[in-house]
């Protein structure tokens, strides 16, 4: 409180002009040997510090501190607290640091300065060595000063308890951390698994501050829509919450959850039928088409249902999302999309974002609603003209097939729609040719199409050959600056000179292909970037940068271990080595040098290695 804050000032100022001269000079931004100055206004602020727990370290004990702010000075002064045997707070003497803003000669500095480095103690949990301060700090502190792109999100973690948050992430981490270790699927175990401990964890002190301000005790019921590995509803249901995973894909580590973990393979097509009115919340982690139907299906399942829902990929109701403004990013575009979304089913909807490794954080969640159980009827009246209304909106159908170009919304029954071509068209046939088939009994909007069972392979693998070499050809022909590459074999030998060529950015690059490369490429997932990587004899991207890959300084990096090195020569000189076969100056390396076969006598047949998986 803030006349805890000005009792505790009350008593610390003084001390500072009676008898801690230098500590005074130090908060006034004062230099050595130069006379201590009063501060100007100050701001204060008491904040507590919660420590990063980890497996070596328990949860420590938060850390209290006051911090200082000069304005007039350009200084902000952390100073730690600590408690009395009486229950007081006091300021310490130790670990006290200011960071600093200063101008000189037309230049901005700043400058973390430590008030008498030799008291200073590092606890490797809140108060780090001086070394980091002056390191990592400043460095962070100048990026952070110079930049100009505000965050468009919240601040992470603003609707829970991060004190909890932090205790709760740790307990379920060491839990459910043996689950990397047998990780049956080829995503990242440590990306998959521990995102989805964070995001249970987040759901679980949600969930249980939603019981204590109802004042009931009953865990909550949920369905998780789209729950792909079905990891978050393992945890939820352990964690005792009854519920359950659907999924248009069965997966393999299924099989390894137990009988408690309800997981159902099937296909979600709003409509009628697919509610759930017996359930306290239906999530949406990543649910993809599923979406922005999430808040709709909570809506309806009845007045008590709410929803959480973590958009990553970008659909509307019927296929994908299209930009309507450029102001704002897609992602926030697309965020606010999913809260109108909320607010036109009747919910009250609030953001948050979470601690997870990934860029597509923010979540939106419905605890509430905006109307009365009696306005029901009229609100799902509500409900539907919404929904008839985005059928106007242009969107582009999976895989890009058909883009159907929308003039106008022609009719506010949601009869006919006209388009460029001047052909009407009813819902029946929209959706045909949206290749959803005919409509499903009750279905809310004509035209949904549900993910495909079989997984498509889109990482650019099952492109033609023909088309992926003409691609590399052309990609290294702009690098190479026009220099024209060799169709035939080129001679082997030492060579003196060797051109690597330039580097351009993915952008240049795609600026230099043909439309209807380029429309091919973005049906696969990463599109040209991903090509370019697959193709990691020829090219290396770094940073949105494409160079041409120089063999002589891989060779020059650090040496793999013995059983790398013994599997891999097993796996030299089974391709031809593009450089030998396309590059104007030949290969770089010599034929005994180079990893690849330098023409058909050198080539060996592949060997087939089975992955060694760890055991459980």
């Amino acid at each position: 409180p803030a006349a805890d804050l000005d009792s505790l000032w009350q008593r610390f100022s003084p001390s500072l002009a009676d008898g801690h001269p230098a500590m005074l000079a130090f908060l006034a931004g004062s230099g050595a040997g130069s006379q201590p100055e009063a501060p100007g206004e100050l701001e204060l602020v008491l904040r507590t510090v919660i420590p990063k727990t980890s497996p070596h370290r328990p949860l420590a004990v938060p850390k209290r501190e006051v911090v200082v702010h000069d304005v007039l000075s350009g200084t902000v002064t952390f100073l730690p607290l600590e408690e009395d045997d009486r229950g007081n707070l006091e300021v310490k003497k130790s670990n006290v640091y200011q960071i600093q803003l200063s101008h000189s000669d037309g230049e901005w500095f700043i400058s973390v300065l430590i008030f008498c480095p030799e008291r200073w103690y590092s606890d490797g949990v809140v108060y780090p060595k001086p070394t980091w301060l002056g390191g990592e700090l400043l460095a962070r502190l100048t990026r952070w000063a110079v930049e100009s792109r505000k965050s468009e999100l919240k601040s992470t973690l603003s609707l829970v308890s991060v004190m909890r948050y932090s205790k709760v992430y740790q307990e379920l981490k060491e839990k459910y951390r043996s689950m990397v270790k047998v990780w049956p699927e080829v995503t990242d175990p440590e990306k998959f698994v521990y995102e989805d401990v964070a995001i249970a964890t987040y759901l679980l002190i949600l969930w249980e501050e939603e019981r204590a301000e109802r004042g009931v005790t009953a865990k909550q019921s949920f369905v998780d829509l789209g729950c792909g590995n079905g990891l978050l509803v393992h945890i939820l249901s352990s964690e005792g919450h009854p519920g359950r995973g659907i999924d248009v894909r069965r997966r393999k580590i299924w099989d390894l959850y137990g009988p408690q973990t309800q997981l159902e393979e099937g296909v979600i097509t709003p409509s009628d039928e697919t509610l759930f009115p017996g359930v306290d919340w239906v999530i949406g982690n990543h649910s993809d088409e599923l979406t922005p139907w999430i808040p709709v299906i909570a809506a309806r399942s009845s007045y008590d249902c709410r929803f959480f829902v973590l958009p990553c990929c970008f659909f509307d109701f019927v296929g994908r999302y299209r930009r309507r403004q450029s102001r704002k990013t897609q992602y926030r575009e697309y965020l606010d999309f999913i809260l109108e979304v909320g607010l036109s089913c009747g919910f009250c909807v609030q953001e948050d974002c979470l601690r997870i490794p990934s860029t597509k954080r923010a979540c939106l969640i419905g605890k509430s609603r905006t109307y009365l159980p009696t306005a029901e009827a009229w609100m799902d009246e509500q409900r539907t003209q919404y929904l008839h209304s985005r059928r106007g909106h242009p969107q582009s159908l999976p895989g890009e097939e058909h883009v159907l170009s929308v003039s106008r919304f022609a009719s506010s029954d949601g009869g006919h729609r006209t388009f460029d071509a001047g052909t009407e068209c009813v819902p029946e046939i929209l959706a045909a040719e949206c290749g959803a088939g005919p409509p499903t009994k009750g279905s809310w909007l004509p035209g949904f199409h549900p993910r495909e069972k079989a997984e498509p392979v889109r990482n650019c693998a099952t492109l033609p050959r023909d088309f992926i070499d003409q691609v590399v050809l052309q990609v290294a022909n702009l690098l190479l600056g026009g220099k024209k590459l060799n169709t035939e074999r080129s001679q082997d030998g030492s060579l003196q000179t060797w051109n690597g060529g330039g580097s351009l950015s993915l952008a240049e690059v795609a600026r230099e292909l043909d439309p209807e490369t380029l429309w091919q490429l973005k049906r696969e997932c990463g599109g040209l970037k991903t090509l370019l990587r697959n193709c990691h004899q020829v090219f290396e991207v770094h940073n949105g940068q494409v160079h041409i890959r120089d063999w002589r300084q891989e060779l020059q990096k650090e040496k793999p271990s013995e059983a790398k090195r013994s599997q891999s020569s097993e796996a030299v000189k089974t391709r031809i080595c593009w450089f030998f076969t396309h590059h104007p100056d030949g290969c770089a390396l010599s034929a005994a040098c180079c990893p690849f076969a330098h023409g058909p006598e050198e080539l060996r047949p592949p060997r087939m290695f089975k992955k060694q998986r760890q055991a459980p």
